[in-house]
């Protein structure tokens, strides 16, 4: 019996920065989850992966992430996504610095 498809964005780091991105239904990269576009249908997640990662002048490590929809937009299913958004763990530089 196969797997259930659950909900996914696609993810990725940005070539020149290094920071998260998320794929948008617009097509362009967000540093935003909540901007990310939630792909629901299988099929729909591959062809979005496949373009995405064609865009090798952009962005390196394309992949689909799992997440759980939200009234807020999408949030992380798993703990390496969560730990992902909060930026480089080399503190403080990065996204962690800006809390301080």
């Amino acid at each position: 019996m196969p797997a259930i498809f659950t909900p996914k964005v696609v993810t990725a780091n940005a070539l020149l920065e290094g920071d998260v991105v998320y794929l948008t239904e617009a097509d362009t990269w967000s540093r935003t989850l909540q901007e990310a576009e939630v792909l629901t249908d299988e099929a729909d997640a591959q062809i979005r992966l496949i373009d995405a990662s064609s865009r090798t002048g952009e962005v390196v490590g394309v992949y689909l992430a799992d997440v759980t929809p939200d009234q807020n937009g999408p949030k992380p299913a798993h703990f390496r996504e969560a730990f992902r958004m909060s930026g480089p763990s080399n503190y403080p530089h990065g996204k962690q610095s800006e809390a301080l």
